[in-house]
């Protein structure tokens, strides 16, 4: 009997992810979003080209922006361990954006998404911070896939998802109120785990959104 405690113990320990440390770089660091960052995130997700490209949260208040957070990425460390990031300038302390990976009942594998506001676009921040996820997924978590959605007209979010390795696979439906988005991917190679791995030195980009 108190083995088979101790057994299921150590199954209820397992089953909670470790919490990932968010990466940093050279020039930004990237952290868990809380409630405090409820502005930021109603300004991100009312931006123009967050609507366009990756689609209406029907965020429109404080509260909304709170409601998301915690619902979102801060129920996404509890469950999986790691959500999407807030990316600050180390510079400036400034909150440009979000990058990190989610967990889709609809994908097959882990995605990586991010998005920036118009003031710190065109820096390379987008694949700066990308990179630093990928990263993490590779050699913190061993992910053997991962993927990323973006939408058909995102030529520069598809430009830079290719930049870190992955590739157009097929159009997939993620939502059943929009419209069929595409799918990118990067698996690892078959002969040797933890080679190859997708991300170079930082570029200029105007890329700004793709799969939050």
């Amino acid at each position: 009997m108190r083995r088979q405690a101790r057994t299921a113990a150590i199954m209820t320990v397992n089953a909670t992810p470790r919490r990932c440390a968010p990466p940093a770089t050279e020039r930004l660091t990237l952290r868990e979003l809380g409630v405090d960052d409820a502005d930021f995130m109603l300004e991100l997700l009312n931006d123009a080209a967050f609507l366009a490209n990756i689609g209406d949260r029907g965020v429109r208040t404080l509260d909304d922006a709170r409601a998301y957070i915690v619902n979102g990425p801060m129920a996404s460390y509890e469950k999986h361990g790691f959500g999407f990031w807030c990316v600050v300038e180390r510079s400036s302390g400034a909150r440009t954006g979000i990058c990190g990976l989610a967990r889709r009942e609809t994908l097959d594998a882990v995605d990586i998404g991010f998005a920036f506001l118009p003031p710190f676009r065109a820096r390379g921040y987008g694949f700066e911070s990308a990179s630093a996820v990928m990263r993490l997924a590779l050699e913190e978590l061993g992910l053997r896939r991962i993927v990323a959605i973006t939408s058909p007209g995102n030529t520069a979010s598809a430009a830079l998802l290719e930049r870190l390795g992955l590739r157009f696979e097929r159009m997939v439906q993620v939502r059943d109120d929009e419209d069929a988005i595409r799918l990118f991917a990067w698996n690892a190679p078959a002969h040797e785990p933890g080679v190859d791995s997708p991300g170079a030195s930082p570029q200029t980009s105007t890329s700004s959104t793709s799969g939050v």
